[in-house]
């Protein structure tokens, strides 16, 4: 049961691309998850699936970036299929361009062009500030 087990993670180590690639993986996704290339985004992103693990856990995206990566820049036509909306990888002719759409940005928390609420109405309670 060892060997196979040993042979099964050199398996995997070796369907990934080697064993750069797989501590890559385990430092992107936190774990050794082997899986079909399905496609690729237009920000560069890589989109997989393995369907021998459990529903919900065998889809994933790599994202091209590195270091910085958040969850807006997985581009909107490949969010459905990600979250299990449908089955269908997108294509240019499965999803269309409807004309109200926007171009898609991705929205980086250190961003200069973040959203920052504020309010109109004046305060309730003034702060206190010392006498210098």
């Amino acid at each position: 049961m060892a060997v196979s087990g040993v042979r099964d993670l050199f398996g995997v180590i070796r369907s990934i691309g080697g064993p750069k690639e797989a501590l890559l993986r385990i430092f992107r996704i936190a774990a050794l998850m082997p899986g079909k290339f399905v496609g690729k985004d237009a920000i560069g992103n890589e989109y997989y699936e393995n369907n021998s693990r459990i529903f919900s856990r065998n889809r994933f995206v790599l994202y091209k970036d590195f270091w910085d990566f958040e969850g807006t820049q997985v581009a909107p036509e490949w969010h459905p299929w990600l979250h299990y909306m449908t089955d269908d990888v997108p294509t240019s002719s499965n999803t269309p361009k409807q004309g109200w759409q926007l171009e898609h940005s991705v929205q980086l928390l250190k961003d200069n062009r973040d959203y920052v609420p504020y309010s109109t109405t004046k305060p309730k309670v003034e702060a206190w500030s010392p006498k210098q």
